[in-house]
């Protein structure tokens, strides 16, 4: 039987039904947290609790920056003349 995930959107994201958020999932079976950005739900990354909360406690002992609204790159216009 396949257990379904159950992500928890981070209550720092964007807000309402935004798809600018980080999500979350811990899996007490093999001691792991898993993380993905709602924008690229296929890609999970894994790690545990002790190192996740180590890279917390890293990014909120940085200045705070002034941050960018999420802007999607897209290619150069290359056009010929």
């Amino acid at each position: 039987m396949t257990q379904q995930t159950a992500w928890q959107k981070s209550s720092y994201s964007g807000g309402g039904d935004s798809s600018d958020c980080v999500e979350l999932c811990a899996q007490q079976q093999q001691g792991t947290v898993k993380l993905r950005e709602s924008d690229a739900p296929s890609t999970e990354l894994s790690t545990t609790p002790e190192r996740l909360a180590h890279l917390i406690r890293h990014v909120k002992s940085q200045p705070h920056v002034k941050s960018q609204p999420h802007v999607k790159s897209q290619p150069p216009n290359r056009s010929r003349g």
